[in-house]
């Protein structure tokens, strides 16, 4: 087994969230991880992104080559065009359809979605939307988590494992919140893979 992740978005949405979850994860099931250093963490609202690879081999390259990612997910729509050319030809993007406005020009998301569409059959998450339902909107990293669950090679159980583990010292109601916010992407997910 072995998974090539991009974690795309910008700081402040929560990538180093998502990364420590599906690390501690990984290395509970006992498998090998690869983490490349993540850009853009310094400035709040610049692009973040990091290369994340899981295997049960030895792994000796941190980062992912162009062709090769089995996922790319990404919590902010504009930031998963700029990976496209990462994805490998039957990877997924999984992103949500929150923008982050944070350049002049920043195009419609519309016109977003529809370049997606054009080039992948991304799954789209109204992750902020599902987070509030999950009780609080700064959720929605663990929506995108739940959403890309799937398609990262690791059990639903263990993800949520790693949410415990990650939130567990901030008290018993936020890891609650998380891990209802990861179930909710995780639904989605679910339903669109039946459908499709």
């Amino acid at each position: 087994m072995e998974k090539n992740i991009i974690l795309a978005g910008v700081g402040g949405q929560g990538i180093l969230s998502i990364a420590a979850v599906i690390d501690w994860a990984a290395l509970d099931a006992g498998l090998n991880i690869r983490q490349a250093e993540v850009h853009g963490m310094s400035q709040r609202g610049g692009a973040v992104q990091s290369h994340l690879r899981i295997s049960d081999r030895e792994l000796f390259a941190d980062l992912i080559a162009h062709g090769t990612a089995d996922l790319i997910l990404s919590v902010e729509p504009l930031e998963s065009l700029r990976y496209l050319p990462w994805l490998a030809p039957e990877g997924h993007v999984v992103t949500s359809t929150d923008p982050f406005v944070n350049v002049q020009g920043y195009p419609p998301v519309e016109r977003i979605i529809k370049a997606l569409r054009s080039a992948v059959q991304p799954l789209l998450v109204p992750a902020e939307q599902l987070a509030r339902e999950a009780g609080s909107a700064r959720a929605s990293n663990m929506v995108m988590l739940g959403a890309a669950a799937p398609f990262t090679g690791l059990e639903p159980e263990r993800l949520e494992a790693g949410i415990e583990a990650l939130f567990g010292s901030k008290g018993a109601q936020i890891v609650e919140i998380n891990i209802r916010a990861f179930r909710k992407g995780l639904t989605l997910s679910n339903a669109n893979l039946t459908t499709s």
